[in-house]
């Protein structure tokens, strides 16, 4: 009888033993931290598959960066006027949609100014988009005609640099192609990511890009709130997805950012933290 309640004993001692480690591992891993990733939807950077599953060279980044670093990544669609406003108070943690770092907002700020950036990843321009057989060549002839362009964008700040325009903006860079399509507006600033993405496909078929209107080179980084102790972590990262063949399957998988995106850091070093 005393056996058999040692053993039952000693056989209760390790269930409650069990149930401490799986109690205590279900705490650890609600303890791994969060990332809130503000976003717009545009290919090739953030946007939907065909299962409606969020995928893009922006979206696998920040992926395989984060999960590198121990956090569970949340993506949030914003409202690209918003996104200072989203950053500071906290509902995203960083902006990671080609996110334009080398410009100034439509109030003449610096974005560096407001945000602090990581490394630049990839290379950009602002290009002019329009309908098939419209006469466009040089900035003269946008003279009196409508530009639309994503509120907040770089591609707005570039639009309202042409003489004699008039402009309205619009909620996402696909909403300034759909009102070219539609008539409504006369040409579009969009990035040169998504006009290549989708001028002259599907719904887009009859949109073509001014090639002489490009704006000069820029450069997408990645937005963090002032003085965020992820900005030095993600570049660590950067630096080795550039190494160790992360990017160039990137490249692979989405080839219309082979000749822009960025492998080699090392000579950003010496200006980020």
């Amino acid at each position: 009888m005393k056996n058999t309640i040692r053993i039952l004993s000693l056989m209760l001692a390790l269930l409650m033993c069990m149930f401490c480690f799986t109690a205590c591992g279900e705490k650890e891993e609600a303890k791994k931290p969060t990332v809130v990733v503000g976003y717009t939807l545009y290919e090739p950077m953030n946007y939907l598959d065909a299962d409606g599953k969020l995928i893009g060279y922006d979206t696998d980044l920040a992926k395989k960066i984060f999960t590198n670093l121990g956090y569970e990544v949340i993506f949030k669609e914003i409202n690209w006027d918003n996104k200072y406003t989203d950053l500071n108070s906290g509902v995203i943690d960083c902006i990671w949609n080609g996110f334009t770092c080398n410009s100034a907002d439509d109030d003449g700020i610096l974005r560096s100014d407001k945000v602090d950036f990581s490394y630049k990843y990839m290379e950009n321009r602002q290009v002019v988009v329009i309908k098939n057989g419209t006469t466009v060549a040089t900035a003269e002839d946008l003279k009196g005609k409508i530009a639309a362009a994503e509120s907040g964008s770089a591609g707005e700040s570039y639009a309202k640099d042409f003489e004699g325009i008039s402009y309205k903006g619009v909620t996402k860079q696909t909403d300034g192609l759909m009102e070219v399509n539609a008539g409504t507006a006369d040409f579009a600033v969009v990035d040169e990511q998504l006009a290549k993405s989708y001028c002259g496909q599907g719904d887009y078929a009859n949109l073509t890009i001014v090639e002489a209107l490009s704006s000069d080179v820029e450069y997408y980084a990645i937005g963090f709130k002032k003085g965020s102790e992820l900005t030095k972590k993600v570049n660590e990262q950067l630096e080795k997805c550039g190494q160790d063949g992360t990017i160039d399957a990137l490249i692979k998988a989405y080839p219309k950012c082979a000749n822009t995106a960025i492998k080699d850091f090392s000579d950003q070093k010496t200006v980020k933290k």
